[in-house]
């Protein structure tokens, strides 16, 4: 039974890439997605200060050299009457979806980019993952570096004691819901390491759902695609104004194997809310 639900969660999450174009043939897809996206209409929240978006999966944040695929390729759109157009406060990885800030203003961004640092930014995560946690909440504190000494080099590891090179990593987890060998579980970042979530949830035994990196067999038989969304994030209030909090709709990719885990996407989506 197991296997059946899984296969055909498999095939819609397919049908569903193959509606994007990507067969596989990432580059070319996320350029397709660029191209056709109406960014006017993943906007979240819109003030004079801060644009939030729904960043869709499987499109990178910025173009690379000699690509056209960057999701910052449309933000002229997204002016709304100002004198310049928005800029990234921070970065999300081409695969996963959800919760995305810009920043209006000179001023604006220098302000997002403090606060991102001083990790005053409240940011919650959702992931499918193979496998059942052994806690029901914890505190991951490995320490990453890259796989690398190439600078260029993105991958990540857990870093060895000793390593010169480690960066302090902290991820909060509690699982949501769990069943048919699958957990729903929300991440919280404390630092933000590239790749910390994946590495974090792949060090502990229960790799996030199509990871094609860190996940090995056991992830990439579950999915074709990460299933990793920003789901929720909180600003600090600034100057005289509350703080933020703005929520992105689970993608269509992520409900399948929620579901087989015995999760509810819309309740999912609420139980993360700041």
């Amino acid at each position: 039974m197991i296997g059946r639900c899984l296969a055909l969660a498999m095939v819609v999450e397919h049908k569903l890439w193959r509606r994007l174009g990507t067969k596989g043939k990432a580059g070319k897809a996320s350029q397709r997605m660029a191209a056709s996206l109406d960014i006017v209409t993943r906007v979240l929240h819109r003030d004079d200060e801060v644009i939030v978006l729904d960043k869709p999966a499987g499109i990178a944040v910025h173009a690379g050299s000699g690509r056209n695929d960057g999701l910052d390729r449309a933000f002229g759109e997204l002016r709304f009457g100002a004198e310049r157009e928005p800029a990234l406060a921070h970065r999300l990885d081409r695969d996963t979806s959800g919760c995305l800030v810009l920043g209006r203003s000179r001023e604006a961004l220098g302000w997002l980019g403090k606060m991102f640092q001083r990790g005053l930014v409240r940011k919650t995560y959702l992931a499918v993952v193979a496998g059942v946690p052994q806690e029901q909440e914890g505190v991951i504190t490995l320490p990453l570096a890259r796989r690398s000494h190439d600078r260029r080099s993105w991958v990540m590891k857990v870093a060895t004691s000793g390593d010169t090179a480690a960066e302090r990593a902290e991820t909060h987890y509690r699982v949501l819901v769990a069943g048919d060998g699958l957990s729903v579980v929300a991440l919280s970042p404390v630092t933000g390491r590239t790749h910390q979530l994946r590495v974090h949830a792949d060090a502990l035994g229960w790799p996030i759902a199509g990871d094609p990196i860190y996940g090995g067999d056991r992830s990439r038989a579950l999915a074709r695609h990460l299933h990793l969304h920003a789901a929720a994030i909180q600003l600090p209030g600034r100057k005289d104004r509350a703080p933020l909090s703005v929520v992105a709709p689970l993608p269509e990719h992520m409900r399948g194997l929620i579901r087989m885990a015995g999760g509810d996407p819309e309740r999912l989506i609420e139980a993360v809310r700041p």
